[in-house]
């Protein structure tokens, strides 16, 4: 499998996953403190949204590389 087939491929399936759920959510650590035994933890839910032209754009520019690929040969 060429570079480009494999890039092709990766940009469908990633640009199919983020337009199907929209974005993505992670956990960041923003306080910590120690008081004696006590142990006390912050911790933030964060979400990064991925807009739908971002998402469908890459499933075109994708399609359209595994199409130009494919007329190389």
């Amino acid at each position: 499998m060429n570079t480009l087939r494999f890039l092709a491929i990766l940009l469908i399936v990633g640009g199919s996953l983020g337009a199907a759920y929209g974005g993505f959510d992670y956990t960041k650590e923003t306080h910590e403190a120690n008081l004696g035994p006590l142990q006390l933890q912050v911790k933030e839910q964060e979400r990064v949204n991925i807009p739908m032209w971002a998402g469908l754009g890459s499933v075109g520019i994708g399609l359209l590389l595994l199409l130009v690929g494919s007329r190389k040969k």
